[in-house]
C-alpha cells in the first residue's frame, strides 16, 4: 500500500491510494483525494474486509498516513499486521513501487 501524487491542469494536487496484492498482483483499491489521512485509508481496508479481501499482512512506508491511530486501530482490530520498511527504503516495498510508477505514466 503506498501513495502516489499528481496535479491537476489548474495547479492543484492530488493523491491516490494504491493496494496491491503482492501475490496474485492484483490492484485491490485505488481512492483518490485531495486531502487523504488515516481514517480514509482505514474506510478503504474496512470495505475490502467487507468484501471479503481483508489482507493478513500490508507492507507500507513511514507516511502519517500508515502511521496514524485509525489505521493501528483498525489493524489491530480485525488482527491485520503492518508490516513497515525501513525509512528511505522504497526497494523494500518494491512491488507497489512498480505499479505507482506504471500508475503514473
Amino acid at each position: 500500500m503506498d501513495f502516489v501524487a499528481d496535479q491537476l491542469v489548474g495547479g492543484r494536487r492530488f493523491r491516490v491510494l494504491t493496494l496491491v496484492d503482492l501475490y496474485s498482483r492484483e490492484c485491490l483499491a485505488l481512492r483518490a483525494g485531495f486531502s487523504l489521512k488515516g481514517g480514509d485509508v482505514a474506510a478503504v481496508l474496512e470495505q475490502l474486509k467487507r468484501n471479503g479481501r481483508k489482507p493478513q499482512t500490508i507492507t507500507v512506508d513511514n507516511g502519517s498516513e500508515f502511521t496514524s491511530r485509525e489505521l493501528d486501530t483498525w489493524s489491530y482490530r480485525n488482527d491485520v499486521k503492518l508490516d513497515f520498511i525501513r525509512p528511505g527504503k522504497p526497494v523494500e516495498n518494491c512491488y507497489i513501487e512498480s505499479f505507482n510508477g506504471k500508475l503514473s505514466r
